[in-house]
């Protein structure tokens, strides 16, 4: 797959997609450290999100072993994800679980699905954070992911994970701040943006198992999100922002611990 624009974790400053090195600090694009924990330039935010899908990943697998009977290599079992918030019409319908809109997304069906999700989060984290600042980032990360998974819910999906539907509301909002700044760097950004949309796109449609209807979920829902909030160029971050953020992180640690309260760890 082609590179993307990115941001530098280390100056903070756009890597181009034909840049094998950060330009303003030097920092090479293959630096191996940047696989998973290329989030710094993000703030603790990022790294926090990147924290918690590792946590509740091993406490997934963890728990595998006590409510599931097989499960493959690095591969929880259904029911392990189910107590610990999978989404969809059957934890939702059947047992009411409607704060698995939220659970859903620090919840992943294996190690490839887990390592694909966090490589494109320490890549588009960054970005979102800087162009919208850390707290409508992490807005429109929750809000975003939810509302893909509501369209999942509403699709007729019956059970589904993961942090892509969140990823997509990322990937949304980097879209409609490209084409609404426009420029050389907004052209750049909606270029390169775009490309990763197609590539979910194609991966969707090849791959079985893939819940597309998260992703366009999430994808509309981050468009819509960055029109309502607004980037930093046209405005700076308010005590609103910062509120509305703490809403949702305070809902997303609530969930998550009744996550745990509920499967009894």
């Amino acid at each position: 797959m082609k590179q993307r624009a990115m941001l530098c974790p280390r100056c903070r400053q756009i890597i181009g997609s034909e840049e094998s090195h950060c330009s303003w600090c030097g920092t090479s694009r293959s630096n191996p450290l940047w696989v998973l924990f290329g989030v710094s330039g993000a703030g603790w935010i990022s790294a926090a999100i990147l924290t918690a899908n590792l946590i509740f990943f091993g406490l997934s697998l963890l728990l595998s072993t006590k409510v599931d009977q097989s499960s493959g290599f690095l591969t929880p079992g259904q029911n392990s994800l189910l107590l610990l918030g999978a989404s969809g019409t059957i934890p939702i319908d059947q047992y009411g679980r409607y704060w698995t809109l939220v659970s859903a997304s620090y919840l992943h069906g294996g190690i490839l699905h887990l390592l694909f999700n966090l490589a494109a989060l320490r890549q588009l984290a960054p970005w979102v954070t800087h162009e919208y600042g850390s707290s409508r980032m992490f807005v429109i990360y929750t809000v975003g992911g939810g509302l893909g998974y509501l369209v999942s819910y509403f699709a007729g999906v019956p059970f589904t994970v993961g942090a892509s539907a969140a990823l997509c509301s990322l990937i949304g909002a980097l879209l409609f701040y490209g084409k609404s700044r426009g420029g050389s760097y907004g052209t750049m950004v909606y270029r390169d943006v775009g490309g990763w949309a197609l590539s979910i796109f194609v991966f969707g449609l090849i791959f079985p198992g893939i819940n597309n209807w998260a992703h366009g979920g999430g994808l509309v829902g981050g468009v819509l999100l960055g029109w309502l909030l607004g980037y930093e160029e046209r405005r700076n971050q308010r005590a609103f922002d910062h509120s509305l953020a703490f809403g949702c992180m305070a809902l997303t640690v609530g969930v998550l611990l009744w996550a745990l309260f509920g499967a009894r760890l």
